[in-house]
């Protein structure tokens, strides 16, 4: 946050000196986008609690621009907050591609990270990173709201500083089937994944 206030404060001043103000298109278009993500609720456990601890009041996430959608076509962050088990897995990936491009990922909790608990369990899928990409993990069993505020911040500044990584798990399955795992393949078709 300090670092776009100095870098408002030195636009401010370049613009009351000189009378115009140089930049990039990309740089503003990143700017508007850091500043204005719709993220999609996907709470599936105890972390969606504190995802909305996040939005109330107290921590208020629509004083950094962003604001709750129900819709994922009106998205372009999604925040997964619990336990991603195989049988959700596909309706996640479907609801991820209707989202709108560029679309970024907020992986909450040790759940959707990496299985947390249940990494052994046969219906838990081990990270939500099997499915869709990561922009950014918060970690916490589960985290606290300031961890969440504080990822979304992070996101913020990798999106201005544009070092949002490409996304070739978008087209793993677009590229053939031996391009994805067999299991993968089988759990997005509507199988178990491992061990059917």
């Amino acid at each position: 946050m300090k670092a776009l206030h100095d870098d408002l404060g030195a636009a401010a001043t370049a613009l009351g000196q000189h009378g115009h103000l140089l930049t990039t298109v990309d740089e503003l278009v990143d700017a508007a986008r850091s500043g204005s993500l719709w993220y999609l609720t996907f709470g599936l456990a105890c972390c969606a609690v504190e995802m909305m601890h996040a939005a109330a009041s107290r921590y208020d996430f629509d004083r950094f621009g962003m604001m709750p959608r129900p819709s994922p076509r009106q998205a372009d962050l999604m925040i997964v907050a619990g336990t991603v088990t195989n049988k959700m897995a596909p309706a996640l990936r479907r609801i991820y591609d209707q989202m709108a491009e560029p679309r970024y990922v907020i992986s909450m909790g040790s759940c959707a990270n990496g299985g947390g608990y249940y990494h052994y369990a046969y219906s838990v899928l081990r990270g939500v990173d099997r499915i869709v990409p990561v922009d950014v993990y918060v970690p916490g069993c589960p985290p606290t709201a300031e961890a969440l505020l504080y990822g979304a911040m992070q996101l913020q500044r990798k999106i201005r500083e544009r070092r949002t990584p490409y996304r070739a798990s978008d087209d793993l399955l677009a590229r053939g089937p031996r391009a994805a795992g067999g299991w993968l393949r089988r759990l997005l078709a509507g199988g178990r994944g491992r061990g059917d």
